[in-house]
């Protein structure tokens, strides 16, 4: 019985990259990416894209009235069908 893990090449960890991601764990610490300069490389570049892409879109939370302001209009909407 062998409890090392299984050694991917980069093929296999670019295929489980977006699972890994999925997961929120810190991707940087798996093994392949710690042998692998070209895998970390593109972790590197995928993070600096992620980051952009956050800095585009400023995230904002939106007015705590916001689900009676939805309901209100379906209401209205909803009257003006009958």
């Amino acid at each position: 019985m062998n409890d090392q893990p299984e050694v991917l090449d980069c093929r296999q960890f670019q295929e489980q990259l977006p699972e890994l991601i999925g997961t929120g764990a810190d991707i940087n610490l798996h093994p392949h990416v710690g042998s692998c300069a070209l895998c970390r490389a593109l972790l590197e570049d995928l993070e600096a894209i992620a980051e952009a892409a956050r800095q585009l879109l400023p995230v904002a939370d939106p007015p705590d009235d916001l689900w009676k302001q939805i309901e209100s209009a379906i209401q209205s909407e909803e009257g003006h069908l009958d």
